[in-house]
């Protein structure tokens, strides 16, 4: 009888590493426009898509800012697992997301209508409410909340 070796598993441990911070005067997001204003910053003026988690606690403060994913010049492929690692990591009540028009149109694609609704299923799934998905570009924002995709 053949002998088959045993198989190694690694024992690990997953931590969130701060990179760095911000001040945030506001506090907490009350609307849209807070949230833009946390955010823009990260998303204006950029020359691909960028793709961003802002974890919230239950006050709607934010707890954490992560740059999800950086795509092309008109496209970001996003995975409702690597936009829930963080809130999972960071303790997240609710998450806001994020994403850049380079174009600077911030009409909402089909994808970015299925990517919505995809990451409010997950949310709902795992307890973490997904308050809000902003489209910025050339200085504005659309709210797909205000817009009836969520």
């Amino acid at each position: 009888m053949k002998k088959i070796a045993a198989k190694r598993v690694n024992i690990v441990s997953v931590k969130l590493v701060r990179e760095s911070s911000l001040l945030y005067a506001n506090r907490s997001i009350r609307s849209p426009d807070d949230a833009y204003e946390l955010i823009k910053d990260f998303l204006e003026d950029r020359d691909r898509e960028h793709f961003i988690v802002v974890s919230l606690n239950t006050k709607n403060q934010p707890v954490s800012i992560n740059i999800c994913h950086i795509g092309s010049l008109n496209a970001s492929l996003v995975s409702p697992r690597e936009v829930m690692k963080s809130a999972i990591l960071s303790s997240a009540a609710s998450i806001m997301v994020f994403h850049n028009h380079p174009s600077g149109d911030t009409s909402p694609s089909q994808e970015d209508i299925s990517v919505t609704s995809r990451l409010k299923e997950a949310g709902r799934l795992m307890g973490i409410d997904l308050l809000d998905h902003l489209i910025i570009g050339d200085g504005k924002y659309l709210s797909l909340k205000e817009k009836g995709y969520i």
